[in-house]
């Protein structure tokens, strides 16, 4: 019998709506996809748990798995099952959902779903905000029942301008661990909100040492939820710089005085984030979205969607650690999003900082610059402008440094300057400028200007730095000599410099920080700089024991000088706007380089009161040879920084005759 293609093409409609009908608010899900683009999308900001007193709705977005159900706990470990429940699936949108009807505040939950025939192990959902000891278990709770009581009257520290940014780089553990810290809550988030804490000398530390620094932005080391630390074993003294998420959205347990305790990580976080605002310094987090500790979570909750891979199906790794995470797409992108704006919100964070930023796409990036600003306009956003290894998203896509002026509003770190100053990383017997390597001059000139476009900038395709000016603002650039990453700067300066008295060490120290200091960039220091940090020569130290990461507050009283040195230099920076111009034209205008021969000498001239400074001009000069050079200078200068010490009412009056510029030093002047 002959059926026309009309008549087909009716029945399989017919059929589709039937099946539509039948999945439907059904707890089995059958339809199945072609591609991970052929997904339905949920862009509102309610996946995971939504808690209020009467009912508490779960909803998880996963288009590809047969059922869903969760478990409900009483405790965050241990225990049995006191209710199991399947969700209901709603093909529209691809979300499986349940509804609990009354008060579940303070009860655990795990995920599974079936996929393929074969149940999941239980886990949280990827949007838990809470979760119970090693996160292994989400958590339901009333979020307003964890805040501070003060804590609807925070009050964001003043930010005028993004150039008048410092940040200062510290792990929650590393900060108070040691017995010379004096604080209490020795490597917990409260121990971040203890004032009136002193070393063995009577000398301020934790978070008054910050206010005595004159720090902006305090940026802390991974405070998510990750794995390597055993919560449940903290005698044990594990330690992690924390770089392996598991939870996104939860906090980490080892930093709260109860990890058993999921509510205890929140309320103690938040009395962090206070303290910290009424000491007027601002909050980054570090984040990691680049990849996950484990793919349980996201695998196993939703197969295959959140992780790139190769055209032939084998996982990419541009993490360097197993898996890479899918920014690109839609729901990956809404996740990022959606996780970052709850930080902000809940927790009231004012900035983040992106690890390996390289990794995820242009367009995700802005979205998340452009959102974020809605909520907060002065939040700030940076990230590492590189990956570690390949990716199958197109170069031209990654948030790359050379790809910074296509990102609105984010700044990428600058490599440049930090191998120029102190000496490539890989080669830790490199000299920098700081040291005496001849060949860097170019490169901290250009990092001067924090790699904006300058007439006087020669650059170079075929050289490693300083190949052309990538960004086009000086607030897209972080000008940085040391981080958590490889060596400290007094190890590198050590080990580069191995017949350098300590005496010759403190002098390429400040020599490295007044460049990044004066200079245009962000600046970026690494807590315990100002003290010169060491590690003991430990080159990767993110699961070293205490006695390698450790602050020792005590090196304040070996090292008071240079302590009072970087709290100067800090002051005339935040005093002076000249050294935080806000645009590539401003910086043209009025930043001129001196024509000096010498490639260790760096002169440059801030003309004409530069962005509206008080002082009319100002002159700086960075020596890196060991011996003293002599220029000559007219006009009547008065000097404020000698290479020794920065004295801002003035260190001597220099009139039309040459000047002596130390070895090793930076000389600051300025005329009125």
């Amino acid at each position: 019998m002959f059926i026309s293609t009309k008549k087909i093409h009716f029945v399989i409609a017919l059929l589709l709506t039937v099946h539509f009908a039948m999945s439907q608010n059904s707890k089995i899900n059958t339809i199945q996809y072609i591609s991970f683009d052929a997904y339905p999308v949920y862009l509102k900001d309610d996946l995971g748990v939504t808690y209020t007193a009467n009912k508490t709705t779960v909803k998880l977005w996963s288009p590809n798995v047969e059922e869903t159900k969760i478990n409900l706990y009483k405790l965050g470990n241990g225990g049995e099952v006191f209710a199991a429940k399947s969700l209901d699936y709603d093909p529209k949108n691809g979300v499986w959902q349940i509804v609990l009807d009354g008060n579940y505040h303070n009860t655990y939950y795990t995920l599974q779903v079936k996929n393929k025939g074969i149940w999941s192990k239980e886990m949280p959902d990827p949007y838990a905000k809470g979760v119970g000891v090693n996160g292994n278990r989400g958590l339901i709770f009333d979020a307003k029942q964890t805040n501070p009581s003060n804590w609807n009257t925070d009050k964001q520290p003043e930010l005028k301008s993004v150039s008048d940014i410092i940040l200062y780089e510290a792990h929650v553990r590393d900060f108070s661990i040691d017995p010379s810290s004096g604080i209490k809550n020795k490597g917990k988030f409260l121990g971040l909100t203890e004032k009136n804490t002193k070393n063995t000398f009577g000398e301020a530390t934790g978070l008054d040492h910050l206010k005595e620094l004159g720090i902006t932005h305090l940026h802390l080391l991974p405070v998510f939820d990750y794995k390597s630390v055993d919560e449940s074993a903290l005698d044990k003294k594990e330690y992690n710089w924390g770089y392996d998420p598991q939870n996104y959205n939860s906090l980490e347990g080892s930093y709260s005085t109860n990890p058993f305790d999921g509510l205890v990580r929140i309320q103690e976080y938040k009395q962090m984030v206070l303290a910290l605002h009424e000491a007027k310094v601002r909050l980054v987090m570090d984040v990691v979205y680049n990849h996950t500790s484990s793919t349980d979570i996201f695998d196993q909750l939703v197969p295959g969607y959140y992780y790139r891979s190769w055209p032939d199906g084998k996982r990419s790794d541009a993490s360097a650690c197993g898996n890479e995470f899918a920014s690109d797409r839609i729901m990956a992108r809404q996740f990022m999003l959606e996780s970052l704006k709850y930080w902000v919100k809940e927790y009231h964070v004012d900035g983040f900082r992106f690890d390996l930023m390289g990794i995820h796409d242009i367009e995700t990036m802005n979205t998340i610059s452009v959102e974020l600003k809605k909520i907060d306009p002065t939040i700030f956003l940076y990230g590492e402008g590189w990956t570690a290894g390949n990716s199958p998203l197109p170069i031209e896509k990654r948030a790359l440094k050379n790809n910074v002026k296509k990102l609105n509003d984010i700044a990428v770190f600058s490599d440049d300057i930090r191998d120029g100053v102190k000496g490539h990383w890989a080669n830790v017997a490199e000299k920098g400028f700081a040291s005496g390597n001849q060949t860097y001059k170019e490169v901290i000139q250009f990092g001067i200007v924090a790699s904006t476009n300058h007439p006087q900038i020669k650059y170079d395709a075929n050289r490693s730095y300083a190949q052309f000016p990538y960004s086009d603002s000086p607030t897209k650039v972080i000008g940085y000599v040391s981080c958590h990453d490889n060596n400290t700067l007094y190890d590198k300066l050590k080990i580069a410099n191995p017949k350098a008295t300590e005496k010759e060490l403190v002098q390429m120290d400040k020599l490295a920080n007044t460049i990044i200091l004066t200079s245009q960039s962000i600046p970026f220091l690494h807590m315990g700089v100002e003290m010169k940090r060491t590690k003991m020569g430990v080159e990767n130290s993110y699961k070293s024991p205490d006695s390698i990461n450790k602050i020792d507050w005590n090196w304040k009283h070996k090292n008071k000088e240079l302590v009072q040195y970087y709290e100067n230099l800090i002051a005339l920076r935040n005093s002076h706007p000249a050294f935080k111009m806000t645009s590539e034209k401003m910086i043209q205008e009025h930043l001129d380089f001196l024509l000096l021969d010498s490639p260790l000498l760096i002169g440059y001239t801030l003309k004409n009161h530069a962005n509206g400074d008080k002082w009319k001009n100002i002159r700086v000069y960075f020596n890196g040879d060991d011996k003293a050079i002599t220029q000559a200078i007219d006009g009547s200068w008065k000097l404020v920084c000698n290479g020794e010490r920065i004295d801002e009412k003035g260190i001597d009056l220099i009139q039309n005759k040459a000047i002596v510029i130390p070895g090793r030093s930076a000389l600051i002047l300025y005329q009125e």
